[in-house]
């Protein structure tokens, strides 16, 4: 039993070292010869021109939260999807309950103007 717990010890050990040690190494040889220049605002290989602060619409922002939410929602449903047939009548119940809240939601995305994309 205690061997299984030297595994995952060993596991998280692993995961740790793998991207941690590259960025410790780079942090600890890479030259540090900081400039005025290089904090300079770069974009593209073009000197910016007046202001450089540009603000997005907040209904981008929502347009992509809201496809976030209906994207990670398949995560859930695949699976459920997958199993249906093996299914008891509460899992496909909790199954088409899921589906009803989502449905709900894109309705009342839809009735606020989320979807419009003008």
């Amino acid at each position: 039993m205690q061997s299984d717990w030297i595994f995952i010890g060993l596991f998280l050990l692993i995961v740790a070292l793998f991207p941690g040690a590259p960025i410790f190494l780079a942090g600890l040889i890479s030259p540090h010869r900081p400039s005025l220049r290089k904090s300079e605002t770069y974009e593209c290989g073009i000197e910016t021109v007046g202001d450089t602060w540009v603000q997005f619409r907040v209904q981008y922002y929502i347009f992509a939260l809201t496809f976030l939410v209906f994207d990670v929602e398949l995560v859930f449903l695949f699976p459920w999807a997958v199993a249906f047939e093996q299914l008891s009548l509460f899992g496909v119940l909790s199954g088409v309950f899921f589906i009803l809240i989502l449905f709900a939601e894109l309705l009342a995305a839809w009735r606020k103007g989320v979807l419009e994309w003008a």
